[in-house]
């Protein structure tokens, strides 16, 4: 029997996060799904950051991070997210239901932020997985296009089934009303599997280290002149590209202090 979890009424609700209801669902494979809910008239947030994200447990809030996958503009939050059996949070919140109240944080934060990258000419996001999410808002956030001459978003699963939500946010961002002729002339999508057979297979790393990654994309290698990088991933992943640019030249940046590449750290469980 799945595990039933009782919401709790809006008096029960801690003061730091908002009740807000579900949109819709939808359910990719057994192991991920997307869901959207509406968003507070007070709720602001840049493109890329992330915010908490529960259920009550009990008396208590259950939150975890999730990176919101919905540009700043939108009138709605999108996230995506891994189905984890075990997992305190999206056990449960893998059965959510358009109708449904979820908690949303009320202080959105993070690093993969234009504000936190030196102006450059080139913008690669490299994403594994729901590392792809925060993405999702950028390319559809008119400031990307504006800041950057070429926008190459990479996507690393295990099975093709896999690169269905990316394809379907590039698809989105190319119809877009408000980006989608900058997408069309700017925006390009590389995928790459590990598990089966596909025009680019192998780890992100791998094809960065091996120079296939930018002969498939007809172009030079890393050049911290003009490149700069976002990175969202796995730990393993976060930490091996993180060396990748810092071997290339190409320093960390933050917030407070933007630099050639920027890394994100929020996972969901």
């Amino acid at each position: 029997m799945a595990d039933q979890t009782v919401l709790a009424p809006r008096s029960a609700v801690p003061a730091n996060v908002h009740a807000v209801r579900v949109l819709s669902v939808k359910h990719y494979t057994d192991r991920l799904f997307a869901f959207a809910c509406e968003r507070p008239a007070s709720f602001r947030f840049r493109s890329g950051e992330f915010v908490m994200i529960g259920l009550m447990n009990g008396e208590k809030p259950l939150l975890r991070a999730y990176s919101i996958a919905s540009p700043a503009w939108d009138e709605v939050l999108a996230f995506y997210s891994i189905k984890v059996p075990d997992g305190p949070l999206t056990s449960k919140l893998q059965n959510i239901q358009p109708g449904d109240e979820i908690l949303l944080g009320k202080k959105p934060t993070g690093t993969l932020v234009l504000d936190a990258l030196l102006p450059g000419k080139r913008l690669f996001l490299l994403s594994t997985g729901t590392g792809i999410a925060p993405f999702a808002s950028l390319i559809r956030d008119p400031d990307t296009y504006e800041r950057f001459d070429e926008v190459i978003l990479t996507h690393t699963c295990r099975t093709d089934r896999e690169l269905d939500y990316g394809r379907e946010i590039v698809a989105a961002a190319l119809a877009d009303p408000i980006v989608g002729e900058q997408a069309q002339a700017k925006l390009r999508h590389l995928t790459s599997l590990t598990r089966e057979p596909h025009p680019l297979q192998g780890r992100i790393t791998a094809l960065i280290e091996s120079g296939a990654l930018f002969e498939a994309l007809g172009a030079g290698p890393l050049d911290p002149a003009q490149d700069r990088i976002m990175i969202c991933g796995s730990t393993a992943m976060l930490q091996d590209l993180k060396a990748i640019a810092l071997g290339a030249g190409l320093a960390e940046g933050a917030n407070s202090e933007p630099g050639g590449f920027v890394i994100e750290r929020a996972f969901a469980g």
